[in-house]
């Protein structure tokens, strides 16, 4: 089961949320609107994926890693060592 899977309405409710927003800015540039707008709008929508993303690596953190850690073997320095990559890849982004 992924660590997730309590809220996983509630990640796709924001998913599905974001998809509009990025619908939004589609139509914005087929419609020519300032640039300044534009550039908003993918800011507010890159800052939700943001959010979303750090609430599935901290439902990782809390439920995977968490017990593989408790498991402790190879498995816990795997799951430790894909949680260091996502935490480096949301850093980078």
């Amino acid at each position: 089961m992924n660590g997730y899977a309590e809220d996983k309405d509630a990640y796709l409710k924001r998913m599905r949320r974001i998809e509009g927003q990025v619908r939004g800015i589609a139509k914005m540039i087929e419609g020519d609107q300032y640039c300044i707008d534009v550039l908003t709008q993918v800011s507010a929508a890159t800052k939700a994926l943001e959010a979303v993303a750090l609430g599935l690596l901290d439902e990782h953190l809390r439920h995977c890693v968490t017990q593989a850690v408790a498991e402790g073997g190879p498995v816990a320095d795997q799951k430790v060592a894909e949680a260091s990559a996502a935490i480096a890849r949301l850093v980078k982004s």
